[in-house]
């Protein structure tokens, strides 16, 4: 394992137009991987455009990972069902902290990249990193694939390990 790179907070917003499976509906929920970090959401019983707002927490090193998500529809007498998958590349969050050390953004929001859909994530359309009173943050709307619809919003913020001996 390399650097520390510090804690990476993904709040999972919400979701849109997510896919049925149930009846009429669905109760989804959202797990999130980084490497070998797994934290999902709570249920959202019957509901296909369901919020959140639900902060998880995952250790950021050397290398930079991909975030993986998927979407589950809770079933409590057979196997949750899928209900879509996305994955995210982390480079660009990382390599604008590291601009904002460079540029020393400490206040205010400024605008450090613009990332745009590609084969590296499942982005619904381009997004933003910005500082934001010193921290690294982005939010993104990601495609659901291998369903015939859905996407979930998640605000990504990184929050950098101090080094030692500073303040």
């Amino acid at each position: 394992m390399g650097e520390n790179l510090g804690q990476l907070k993904v709040t999972v917003v919400r979701g849109k137009r997510l896919v049925i499976r149930d009846f009429k509906s669905s109760d989804p929920y959202v797990v999130v991987k980084l490497g070998s970090q797994v934290a999902k959401t709570k249920v959202i019983n019957s509901c296909l455009n369901p919020v959140w707002n639900e902060e998880l927490c995952f250790s950021l090193s050397e290398p930079v990972g991909v975030l993986n998500l998927e979407v589950f529809d809770k079933d409590y007498f057979k196997t949750d069902d899928r209900m879509g998958h996305a994955h995210f590349s982390l480079h660009p969050l990382v390599s604008a902290a590291r601009l904002r050390k460079v540029l020393k953004v400490s206040s205010g929001e400024t605008t450090l990249r613009k990332v745009v859909p590609d084969s590296e994530n499942c982005l619904v359309g381009e997004s933003s990193i910005a500082c934001v009173d010193g921290e690294v943050v982005q939010v993104a709307w990601l495609r659901l694939c291998g369903v015939e619809s859905g996407e979930i919003q998640l605000k990504m913020k990184l929050i950098e390990t101090p080094v030692a001996g500073t303040r």
